[in-house]
């Protein structure tokens, strides 16, 4: 299909062609593992196991290039096996990376607790100051990794200044584009490498799969990550492939509900009493409103926000929360509520990373946002 069409377009079109064989709309689940060859080596359009490859899978990873602008995209098992594989074939024992401030505690337990026994290294900066990101870089730096809107504190990176940065050192730039979705930015147009997703969030968009993705554009690099996707094996599997190929249908209409709730909530948190600062890049007031008004359509559903109280007060407004459930994950279309110190980044406790313990992280789904909102304001009391 044709990048010319609208985002809207290519997310229900791109690679949803219909059954050859009977003309269905919507890609069957290919829930096989081998594939009859006509004669050694005769392959079906290139099928022979499922872990090289499968129908669905392939499916969602044309969808995943289109959406993203790339010339590829590949689907993993969870977003951290993408992420993992990603490492794997852009480094090398003694490689160098710097790492966002602000980042999942996931990919900061796979850096610090599994690529650093691999012999891996890395810096943590800033990535909103490019001149930090600059001064992280050493002699041995192979990337960049940025996460924007960030997680939990939803901190904002000028995309093409530290890609910028990156082509200077000559080294890759690697974006986590999960809290945003290819919606909302698309950082391969902005002169990142590669985009890094988390399909368990706002693409698949249900809490009802868990699945990553990489998005490249360079064609040796996408072979590349292709040749290891195949030797380590992490692959989506064909019905969750098919789940998040289901739930891309929606993302459009899901973003744009989820940014208008999360914008009156934030509006609501930043004039409550009991909230001592509210962290949501469409306010005026946030650091990084003016870059994200610049790369981003809108600015998403996710909300953070620190109570006046400290940390207890925090954890009791995440327990007196009914509307909004406690749960880790994000990006679903009810709303959910977590504490990161205690939940999602309790790896990076004690580290560079840490969150505040006053912190509260809200994934504001796409319900009656007047329900949201009185829901907030019993819960903080």
């Amino acid at each position: 299909m044709s990048d010319q069409h609208s985002f809207e377009t290519l997310a229900i079109h791109a690679g949803n062609t219909a059954d050859p064989l009977t003309g269905a709309v919507v890609p069957p689940i290919y829930q096989v593992s081998t594939y009859k060859q006509d004669g050694v080596g005769g392959l079906r359009g290139g099928y022979e196991y499922s872990r090289s490859a499968n129908p669905t899978r392939t499916a969602l990873e044309e969808n995943l290039a289109a959406l993203e602008g790339g010339r590829r995209g590949l689907a993993f098992a969870s977003g951290l096996a993408a992420e993992d594989c990603l490492l794997r074939t852009l480094l090398t024992p003694g490689d160098h990376v710097v790492i966002p401030n602000d980042a999942y505690g996931g990919t900061f337990r796979l850096f610090a607790k599994v690529a650093s026994r691999w012999g891996v290294e890395f810096s943590v900066a800033d990535t909103s100051d490019v001149s930090a990101v600059r001064a992280a870089l050493t002699p041995r730096t192979k990337a960049i990794w940025v996460e924007t809107p960030s997680n939990p504190l939803l901190g904002i990176t000028d995309i093409a200044a530290v890609a910028g940065v990156a082509r200077q050192a000559g080294v890759r730039l690697v974006v986590d584009n999960t809290f945003a979705s290819p919606y909302l930015q698309q950082p391969l147009s902005l002169g990142a490498d590669v985009v890094v997703h988390s399909t368990t969030k706002y693409m698949g968009g249900h809490s009802d799969v868990v699945g990553g993705a990489l998005v490249v554009s360079d064609p040796e690099l996408a072979e590349e990550l292709a040749y290891h996707q195949n030797a380590m094996g992490a692959v989506a599997g064909p019905f969750d492939a098919w789940l998040v190929l289901r739930g891309i249908k929606t993302l459009a209409v899901r973003m744009d509900r989820h940014d208008a709730n999360a914008t009156k909530v934030a509006d609501l948190l930043t004039r409550h009493p009991k909230v001592s600062q509210v962290l949501y890049p469409g306010l005026p007031e946030h650091p990084g409103h003016e870059v994200a008004a610049k790369q981003m359509k809108a600015f998403g559903g996710m909300v953070s926000f620190r109570v006046a109280g400290g940390e207890e007060a925090a954890v009791e407004v995440c327990n007196r929360a009914k509307l909004f459930t406690l749960g880790e994950s994000l990006g679903g279309v009810e709303s959910l509520i977590e504490h990161p110190g205690r939940m999602t980044h309790a790896s990076t406790a004690g580290s560079l990373l840490e969150v505040p313990a006053d912190l509260v992280r809200l994934s504001v789904g796409i319900e009656n946002a007047d329900d949201l909102m009185a829901d907030l304001t019993q819960a903080l009391g």
